[in-house]
Order: C-alpha cells, then sequence, then structure tokens
C-alpha cells in the first residue's frame, strides 16, 4: 500500500522526522532565527532589517521599526523553512530511483508547506481577531471616538490575507486530487500485476478498483489533518500560554497558573478517550459491511452474464445480510454520536465557563476575550484530531483491513481471524 508511491516508507518517515526535529532545533538553539540579517535575501525584495534604534527614539519611530523587523524576520522564516523542504526533496529525489518519488516525495513536501503557511496565516487571523473587536468595543462605547477610515481600513486588511488564503486552498485542493489519483495508480498498478495471487481473494476486484482509491484519499486526508493539527499546536499553545496570564483563576479548580492550556488538554483527553471507547466496534462493523455487500454485488454481476446466477432466493438472502449489518451500524453509530455530538456542543461552552471568574470581573477587553476564544478553539481541536477524526479513522481502519488481505496473499501470509469467517456472516 505504501511501497507502491513511496521509495522505502518507513526509512522516509524516520528521515523525515529527524530532519524536521533539527530544523526546529537549529532555528530556536543555535539560533537561525537571529542570522537573517546576514543570509536573508529579503532585502532584494523590500524586506531588509531595519538599522537598530538609537537610544530616545520616539513612539512612532519604534512602532515603524518593530513593523519592519517583523516583517523581515516573517520573510526570513519563510525563506528559512522553503529551504528546508527543498534540501529533503531534493536529496531523497537524488537518492531514490522509484517511479513514483517525485509526486510521493515532492508532492508530501508540497502539501505540507502550503499546510504549514495556512497554519501562519491562520496566526494573522488570530491577532487581527483582537484588533478588530477591540476598535469595536472602542466604536460602540463612544459615539465619533473610531473614525470610518479605521473601522474599512481594519476589513481591508483582512481581506488583504483572505483573498490569497482562498486561491491558496483551491490550488491545494486542486493539487491533492492529482496527488491522491498518483497515489491510486500505483497502487492500482501493483494489485494489477499481481492479479493472479490475490483474485481468489473475496471482493478483489472491488479492493483493486474502490478500496484503493478510498485508502489513498482518505489517508491523504487524514495525514494533512495530522500535520495541520500539530502545526497548529506548535503555533498556537504559545499565544494561548500567553493570553492565559489574563485568566488566572476558573471554576472548580481556582488559581492555576496556564489555566487555559490545563482546560484546552484535560477537555480534550477526556474526550478522546470517550470517543474511543464509544466507537471500538465500529471497524470491525465497517469491514463486514463491505464483505457483506462485495457478496451481493458479485451476485449481480455473475447475473449478467449467466442465467443460473443471481436468482431471486439467492439476492434476497445476500440482500438480507447486508440489511442486518446496516442495521446494526445504524444502532451502534447511534450511540456513537449521541456521545460524540453531545461531547462537541458541551465543548462550546468550556472556554466560556472558564472565563466565567474574569469575565464578570472584567478582566479582558472584547477584543481579548474573542482572540482566546480563538486560540483556544484551535488548540482544542488539535488536541482533539481523533475526536474529530474518528469516523473516517474507522473508515480507512475497515478499508486498510481489506486492503492487508492482499498483502497477506502476496507474501504467503495467513489470513487474519476476520477474512477467516464465512462470508454470510452479520453482526
Amino acid at each position: 500500500m505504501f511501497e507502491s508511491f513511496f521509495p522505502r516508507p518507513k526509512l522516509l518517515v524516520l528521515s523525515a522526522t529527524i530532519y524536521a526535529l533539527i530544523c526546529v532545533l537549529g532555528w530556536y538553539l543555535i539560533p537561525l532565527k537571529d542570522m537573517g540579517g546576514t543570509f536573508s535575501i529579503g532585502q532584494i525584495l523590500g524586506w531588509d532589517f531595519p538599522i537598530p534604534l538609537t537610544e530616545g527614539a520616539d513612539e512612532e519611530t519604534a512602532a515603524i521599526f518593530e513593523e519592519a523587523q517583523s516583517g523581515a524576520q516573517s520573510f526570513w522564516l519563510y525563506q528559512y523553512v522553503l529551504t528546508c523542504y527543498t534540501l529533503f526533496t531534493l536529496i531523497w529525489l537524488k537518492i531514490s530511483d522509484h517511479k513514483w518519488a517525485r509526486w510521493s516525495i515532492a508532492g508530501s513536501a508540497l502539501i505540507i508547506f502550503v499546510t504549514w503557511f495556512q497554519v501562519q496565516l491562520d496566526v494573522f487571523f488570530n491577532a487581527w481577531y483582537r484588533d478588530f473587536f477591540d476598535l469595536i468595543q472602542v466604536a460602540l462605547a463612544e459615539e465619533g471616538a473610531v473614525t470610518l477610515g479605521e473601522y474599512y481600513g481594519q476589513l481591508a486588511t483582512f481581506l488583504m490575507v483572505a483573498l490569497p488564503y482562498v486561491i491558496l486552498v483551491v490550488m491545494k485542493l486542486f493539487f491533492t486530487s492529482h496527488y491522491v489519483f498518483r497515489w491510486r495508480t500505483a497502487m492500482n498498478d501493483r494489485y494489477t500485476g499481481m492479479w493472479e495471487e490475490v483474485r481468489d481473494i473475496e471482493g478483489a476486484s472491488q479492493r483493486i478498483q474502490e478500496d484503493t482509491q478510498r485508502f489513498s484519499s482518505i489517508l491523504q486526508s487524514l495525514g494533512v489533518s495530522v500535520i495541520d493539527s500539530v502545526m497548529t499546536l506548535i503555533a498556537f499553545l504559545p499565544i494561548l500560554w500567553g493570553l492565559s496570564v489574563y485568566v488566572s483563576e476558573i471554576p472548580l479548580l481556582g488559581e492555576v497558573p496556564q489555566a487555559l492550556v490545563i482546560v484546552a488538554i484535560l477537555w480534550s483527553v477526556f474526550g478522546t478517550g470517550l470517543m474511543a471507547l464509544a466507537g471500538y466496534r465500529l471497524p470491525g462493523l465497517e469491514f463486514r459491511n463491505q464483505r457483506v455487500e462485495a457478496a451481493y454485488r458479485k451476485e449481480l454481476v455473475l447475473g449478467e452474464d449467466y442465467m443460473d446466477r443471481a436468482q431471486p432466493l439467492t439476492l434476497g438472502e445476500l440482500f438480507g445480510n447486508v440489511r442486518r449489518n446496516y442495521f446494526r451500524l445504524y444502532l451502534e453509530y447511534t450511540y456513537f454520536n449521541v456521545i460524540r455530538i453531545t461531547y462537541l456542543q458541551i465543548g462550546n461552552l468550556i472556554p466560556m465557563f472558564a472565563m466565567g471568574p474574569t469575565i464578570v470581573a472584567a478582566g479582558v477587553t472584547f477584543g481579548l476575550f474573542q482572540q482566546i476564544l480563538n486560540a483556544f478553539g484551535r488548540v482544542e481541536n488539535s488536541f482533539q484530531f481523533l475526536v474529530n477524526s474518528w469516523p473516517t479513522i474507522i473508515d480507512l481502519i475497515s478499508i486498510h483491513k481489506r486492503l492487508a488481505a492482499f498483502e497477506a496473499e502476496i507474501e504467503g501470509r495467513r489470513l487474519s481471524a476476520i477474512e477467516q469467517e464465512p462470508e454470510t456472516r452479520a453482526v
């Protein structure tokens, strides 16, 4: 499943993890982040580092300096990250002669880089929320305190980043569609080339035609979600950590250092465990559902060519298996969805509940309140990756079980116990 598309997948993942760690540590510990004045090419494009301020500079000059410094530092960060991705990609393309290396390595690097860049834009939006809603608070408190130009200026700032963000997301979706199809093509070529070894497995045609497409699509989606969650956590956890100084006391726990971070972690861990417990039977049900569907579809296809196949009694029995399995799935998903949706709905109130004493004491502005809610939500969602993705993970597990039978048959290994069950079994 992986070797068909990725060169030496285990080594690739291990080397990518170690390399990423080295790049991150190099940025903070060497520290390369302070070397932009020497190595950045930003000055060519107008993002050069400003001359350090002299002692006693006025506030306006200091503000201009901070803005220029921030822009140059951001450009240096993008330049550094892009260079790191490019070097890793070129090294692997040089040492690998895999047919799909350009798509699997360069394509993965591009998707991950764009995902990281999206997270950086999300950080900008988070800071914008604070400035904008603080402006709203001032405007609503006193007539004429905010001019129409200042108000529309904030909206224009948002649009200047939002419109490129939309274009970037659309281009990423277009590229990932091609990426997924190339992965499917690689698996399709591998399995059709070994048709004689796998043709006797139940539903072999469906596994090659449908399961390879679903596997590559779901795994790519989940992979990007995992990376996005990790990058979002890295970007927003320090922000929430800093914002926690405004919320020193929370209900039930009292005064807790970094209260918002603690609440986000505890609530997310609780939800992850709850979802795992509520949905642990679903992967097996999904797998058996594919089996009974495949048996029913196979009989219908044979009935197109042979008069003695697809008789009403046979089809009725096979469809009865489909019906029983679906009804059990519906029942199990009802339990699961009650728990999942209830948890998510209550989760919307958790940050407001935690900030209750601070809000009543007028400890934050409206803009700061919005920024905290946004940052808390991003950190919470990152910790809740399993909660938000559990139905998709269940689907992926069932598909992986089916494709694993191909691998077992090719390698001459014993099939799993669930593969040896009668086709007619419905749970």
